[in-house]
């Protein structure tokens, strides 16, 4: 059986849609998708946080799951409209995303609001937790244009590991061929 590798929404519009949908319909997977998609956080990470880690913040610092690297990041205005509104009134010491019985959520959770999103949208493309991750580098990458800066965001070995990461190597071939004529 072929593995299928997530992929990031290329679609602003789509983004747009998720966000929506997941506004109106659960407000915590909402919230996991803004953050998702402003941090470039792993959900590993993500699902680790606290309230504290967020509250009376400009920055937030985590040390990563996977890589056992510090990171810092802005919290940018939309974030923090965000958040200010989902930690209001919450306890610090609680994890910042809790599931149904009163635990923090999992990554499995993650993954299949996503994937249901997606599906129920219309959007074809492999969801996965991954697809906020891929999506904010994607993106990222098209405003900005700088692969160093995504790689060090990433902490990926090889700008090429980041290109490749973020679904961008095909899309500039594609463009190259589409638009070369001899």
């Amino acid at each position: 059986m072929k593995k299928h590798i997530a992929e990031p929404i290329k679609s602003k519009k789509d983004i747009k849609a998720v966000e929506q949908y997941l506004k109106e319909h659960n407000e915590r997977d909402y919230v996991i998708w803004v953050l998702g998609l402003n941090s470039g956080l792993r959900v590993s990470d993500i699902v680790g946080l606290n309230v504290s880690d967020v509250v009376d913040k400009t920055h937030i610092t985590i040390i990563e799951k996977k890589t056992q690297k510090r990171k810092s990041f802005y919290i940018n205005d939309k974030l923090k409209k965000v958040l200010e509104s989902y930690t209001k009134g919450r306890n610090l010491d609680e994890p910042l995303f809790l599931g149904k019985r009163g635990n923090r959520i999992n990554r499995r959770q993650v993954h299949r609001f996503i994937a249901n999103t997606c599906d129920e949208l219309g959007i074809k493309i492999h969801a996965s937790t991954h697809t906020m991750r891929k999506s904010f580098g994607y993106h990222h990458y098209q405003q900005f244009k700088d692969p160093i800066i995504l790689q060090k965001t990433f902490n990926h070995a090889s700008i090429f590991v980041t290109m490749r990461y973020i679904g961008v190597e095909q899309d500039e071939i594609d463009f190259c061929y589409k638009n070369f004529v001899l």
